[in-house]
């Protein structure tokens, strides 16, 4: 995918302002409740016409005020997946889904429904009533239709605000599978930094009705943090667990990783606080911790009277939260070798 915007629109009191340029699979729009994120999503997907600018996406002309071009919203093949499902009540299930796909001209069509039916296990409500389904079920239900319409990109508007967390972390792999599985491009529009992390790359950073800039979603945790909003979070991929005296062993980048919950998948997300890993000069003697790694410090990144501590522990990434004081006590600086120790049962499986 390759965006290209530069828009301005006023919305009575409210103004906003776009100028940027990004690419790749899949791009989030991050921002607080009311700063312009729908705003752009409407602006993209021909639903909000601009007062002026530009807006391209690959080689085609979406919207240009100088040259009078304004593609209609069923000409710019942008799929949309609100935030509350907007699935037709009156259809089934099946029905919700060939609603689209019976609307794209069959020269577009370039996914069979029963493909898109499997990825997101509907099998089984095919003839449900709408109004029958879960909320998480309504939300498939709704990918799964515009993905049916053949777009070139989809945006989706906060689609998991209002389900609780279990849905959530139910339907991302549910998300990241469609895109990875028919090459589609996702714009992901959301206020949660967790789900960012686990659903896009780079982030639109979006703040009182402008587009403020674009950065990786990683950077993007790490400026949450050093602005003190919020506490730094590792997001660890791990691969299938093997058991080991009622523990669970996980590959880690090469690194072995024991843990008191274990997984069926062949990778598993989890969730470490940086604030629950403790730094050692050497190994220690004995510690109740199980998992005890040998890393090298990359960087120190201060802010007041916190320091995040970025260490490569083999071939991972590994961020860690301690005081100033301990850093002078641990002699810290760039290339020193330290045991990072963590618990067993310090870490949240989140997929």
């Amino acid at each position: 995918m390759e965006l290209e915007c530069r828009v301005e629109k006023r919305l009575g009191s409210f103004s906003f302002q776009a100028d940027f340029q990004a690419q790749g699979a899949k791009l989030g729009i991050f921002g607080p409740s009311g700063s312009g994120k729908s705003t752009l999503m409407l602006l993209l997907a021909g639903l909000l016409r601009p007062d002026s600018g530009r807006i391209g996406l690959g080689d085609t002309v979406l919207y240009d005020s100088a040259a009078s071009i304004n593609l209609p919203p069923e000409k710019r093949r942008i799929g949309v997946v609100f935030q509350h499902s907007r699935l037709f009540p009156h259809l089934s299930v099946r029905k919700n889904l060939l609603y689209g796909y019976k609307r794209t001209p069959k020269e577009k069509r370039c996914i069979e429904p029963d493909e898109i039916i499997r990825v997101l296990a509907l099998e089984h409500l095919l003839e449900r009533g709408v109004n029958l389904l879960s909320g998480g079920e309504r939300q498939r239900a709704a990918l799964g239709r515009t993905v049916l319409s053949c777009p070139r990109l989809i945006l989706m508007d906060e689609p998991l605000t209002g389900l609780d967390e279990n849905l959530k972390l139910q339907i991302i792999p549910y998300l990241n599978e469609v895109s990875a599985a028919f090459g589609l491009p996702l714009l992901f529009i959301s206020h949660s930094l967790l789900e960012m992390r686990l659903m896009t790359e780079q982030v639109l950073l979006v703040e009182a009705g402008r587009v403020k800039g674009l950065t990786s979603t990683e950077m993007l945790a790490q400026k949450l943090w050093g602005s003190g909003r919020q506490g730094y979070t590792n997001v660890l991929r791990l691969g299938k667990p093997h058991e080991q005296d009622g523990l669970y062993e996980y590959d880690w980048g090469g690194t072995r990783l024991r843990l008191t919950e274990g997984a069926d998948e062949n990778e598993n997300v989890f969730e470490l606080d940086a604030r629950d890993v403790l730094l050692f000069k050497q190994h220690p003697q004995a510690t109740s911790a199980r998992n005890l790694l040998s890393c090298r410090v990359a960087e120190l990144s201060p802010s007041g009277n916190r320091v995040l501590v970025n260490l490569h522990c083999g071939e991972s990434l590994l961020r860690v939260q301690i005081v100033p004081e301990s850093v002078r006590e641990l002699e810290l600086a760039p290339g020193r070798e330290v045991v990072a120790a963590i618990k067993a049962s310090s870490f949240r499986r989140v997929l």
